[in-house]
């Protein structure tokens, strides 16, 4: 029987195909998404679809995880980054074409692009049931979907003018089937200044691998050319609750104990944000 799926979604159906079939669509059967052969995936209440087969959407960031970065981007620091990468996509996506958000988080990238683009689509993938239940409500013309981005991914080849990759994992062979030939990558990346102030007060925090370029490049120069890359940088000063939050909501935040937070003594109270943002065409 027909049911109401939420407006986002049902206007990203013909992106998606069944992730156990790898061949065939998915069609709205009561409150799921099934294929011709019966394969059957059921759509959360909160509003995003689970196509994960074989495990739950359990990992990637946890309710405080996303809560802490709720609260932090919604005071705008990250307005200038999230601008770079908005600019880079809206340049490779006519005002109807389609964005794929690869490890969206909460969808406020995504939400980003689609705000310059009033009548294109949006598609998040994302692994975290806590940042499902934001992106799936970040903007109107924005889908979320349960995925693991080191798998194949749930959707048709070239659905997307525009992939965006902004601090999240990569999966390069993917990236590459599903944008179409004249589409590009947007993949925006911290560089070894990014929150330095931070790390080097908190050494438990994760760090910045040196080689993380020279890996970036080798991995995705098979199937991609850089066409250009912008950087950002600036101050951004921090109330405690901010740095707080910053922390909070980084992978950071399993490795900084909860007293070393609460206690705050070593939290900076301005920090550098440092992030290259680079288009790539396929090869």
């Amino acid at each position: 029987m027909p049911v109401s799926l939420p407006p986002a979604l049902d206007l990203s159906l013909d992106l998606l195909r069944c992730p156990t079939c790898r061949t065939r669509q998915l069609h709205p059967d009561r409150r799921a998404l099934r294929c011709p052969v019966g394969h059957t995936f059921d759509i959360a209440r909160h509003g995003y679809a689970s196509l994960l087969t074989g495990a739950r959407a359990t990992s990637g960031d946890d309710a405080a995880m996303v809560q802490a970065r709720d609260r932090f981007l919604s005071t705008g620091a990250y307005e200038p980054l999230r601008e770079v990468g908005v600019r880079l996509a809206v340049d490779a996506v006519s005002d109807r074409g389609t964005v794929v958000d690869v490890g969206c988080g909460t969808g406020y990238y995504l939400a980003g692009v689609l705000d310059r683009l009033p009548s294109a689509r949006g598609l998040g993938l994302e692994t975290s049931v806590r940042a499902l239940r934001s992106a799936a409500r970040a903007h109107d013309r924005a889908a979320a979907v349960a995925w693991d981005v080191f798998r194949p991914f749930p959707l048709v080849d070239g659905a997307a003018d525009a992939v965006l990759n902004v601090f999240a994992p990569r999966n390069p062979a993917e990236f590459h089937r599903v944008l179409r030939p004249t589409g590009r990558l947007i993949v925006v990346r911290p560089t070894g200044r990014h929150l330095a102030e931070l790390r080097g007060r908190m050494p438990a925090m994760v760090t910045i691998d040196p080689a993380k370029e020279q890996r970036l490049h080798r991995s995705l120069d098979p199937l991609f050319e850089a066409v250009v890359t912008q950087q950002v940088e600036y101050c951004l000063p921090l109330t405690k609750p901010n740095a707080l939050d910053l922390v909070g909501m980084t992978p950071s935040a399993r490795h900084v104990s909860r007293a070393a937070l609460a206690a705050g003594r070593a939290l900076p109270d301005r920090v550098t944000v440092s992030v290259l943002a680079t288009a790539y065409r396929p090869r």
